[in-house]
């Protein structure tokens, strides 16, 4: 908490072995579950099996979709947003991939898969300001 990082010690893979950089909301995020779990081994117990710590969060899921009246979707395909987002944002794809702990760079072009909706967007932009900029300046004769 101090350097405000949380290192994944525990993946499928040794890419996913890393230190996570939290941002403020998540810090603080952090902060209150660690105060609800009581300072134990695990970040979310769980007395419900002999692990100790949660094993699915299926059901906590999709109970906060439905509190929030949010339609259902698939907690994974928060990892697609999250790449999507660092992506539109300017980051660069090493940084995107080094963030979403994969080794292979074609890996993030899975999960990055809006890029050609947003060069759409971008050039519907452009149409939509020239056609402003034309408006403005009066209409082009061409002889």
């Amino acid at each position: 908490m101090t350097n405000a990082v949380v290192w994944i010690s525990d993946s499928k893979t040794p890419s996913g072995e890393a230190e996570v950089p939290l941002t403020e909301l998540a810090l603080d995020a952090f902060r209150q579950q660690l105060a609800i779990s009581g300072g134990g081994q695990y970040l979310f117990p769980s007395e419900a099996n002999d692990r100790g710590h949660q094993k699915s969060f299926k059901t906590a899921w999709r109970a906060t979709l439905r509190r929030a009246n949010v339609p259902y979707f698939r907690i994974y395909d928060l990892r697609s947003t999250y790449a999507t987002r660092l992506s539109a944002g300017g980051v660069a794809d090493e940084w995107v991939t080094q963030l979403l702990r994969q080794g292979d760079a074609q890996v993030f072009k899975k999960y990055s898969q809006m890029k050609l909706q947003m060069k759409r967007e971008a050039l519907g932009h452009i149409n939509r300001e020239a056609n402003e900029m034309q408006d403005s300046i009066g209409t082009l004769v061409v002889n």
